[in-house]
């Protein structure tokens, strides 16, 4: 049985969780391996990460999943595939990652999911940057719009670690980012703190988990921070290399992830371990968020 997060429970502003592997059944496998790690969130593939298929899914354990999220109140997010880059020079690229991103989204709203992650992308081809934002304008912005029901997951814009030519890295990168999407009523973010502490956003040092926050706000608006990736980092902050640590044993520590509950800009977002290890590992770095989370009177 599947942790169930109780509304009356006071540590429930933000539910703490994890990435799941569904080889074998979104419930089946993906929501037991959820029980071992104690999970109240979780993240899922609707797809190979890493290619463009688009599987159909399975109707029975779509419908079980959903009911025992929903059940248990348990939030569900979906991660599009790690390909789509609407920045790309490649024409190909670019219409394989609109039907790849539109597959994430229904799949996302078949299974309950409150919110698909994607990655913000690069300007290939050594292009100006600006030129890949009317891209993404033209391409992803189309997607958006038909998010017209109810149940539609958010689309939950992901910075990454400032590789290459990345058309988002630091927060202030948002700013033109949403700007080109009109600011949809249903694009939000999904903040990595690996991602962010490699950008260059210093969270390990005094007020640097506050700073970067109340800079997200600045520049997206409130309530537009919809997931966490909680991530510590095996790199030094400003490396550019996206590399998980497990929570406390990298380069952020311990006491970042504790000032990120107390945030005003966190109230109600869950946090989602992508750590290295197994089931155990992913257990301990769940129950380590657990501790740093402190009580609150909701």
């Amino acid at each position: 049985m599947l942790v169930t997060v109780s509304t009356t429970n006071p540590r429930t502003r933000n539910p703490v969780g994890g990435h799941v592997p569904v080889a074998g059944g979104l419930a089946a496998n993906g929501l037991s391996y959820a029980a071992t790690m104690s999970a109240e969130t979780v993240q899922v593939f609707v797809a190979n990460p890493r290619g463009w298929a688009t599987p159909p899914g399975n109707p029975a354990q779509d419908e079980e999943f959903r009911e025992r999220c929903t059940a248990g109140t348990v939030p569900a997010y979906v991660h599009a595939p790690y390909l789509i880059n609407f920045g790309s020079h490649t024409p190909a690229t670019v219409e394989q990652s609109i039907i790849s991103l539109r597959h994430s989204l229904r799949r996302g709203r078949a299974i309950g999911a409150l919110g698909v992650v994607v990655h913000t992308g690069s300007a290939t081809g050594g292009r100006p940057r600006e030129v890949a934002l009317a891209q993404v304008r033209e391409h992803l912005l189309p997607l958006l719009e038909e998010l017209t029901h109810a149940e539609d997951p958010w689309l939950l814009l992901e910075p990454t670690a400032g590789q290459g030519a990345s058309l988002c890295s630091l927060i202030e990168d948002l700013g033109p980012y949403f700007e080109a999407l009109d600011r949809h009523p249903r694009l939000g973010v999904c903040l990595d703190t690996c991602h962010a502490f490699a950008a260059g956003h210093d969270m390990a040092a005094p007020g640097g988990t506050k700073a970067l926050l109340d800079e997200l706000v600045a520049t997206v608006g409130e309530g537009r921070l919809k997931l966490i990736h909680a991530n510590d980092s095996k790199d030094v902050v400003g490396a550019h290399k996206d590399r998980h640590e497990n929570i406390g044993t990298g380069h952020i520590g311990a006491e970042p992830f504790r000032d990120l509950f107390t945030h005003p800009a966190t109230q109600g977002v869950p946090l989602i371990i992508e750590t290295p290890g197994g089931p155990e590992g992913h257990a301990a770095d769940v129950a380590r968020l657990k501790e740093l989370r402190p009580w609150f009177d909701l």
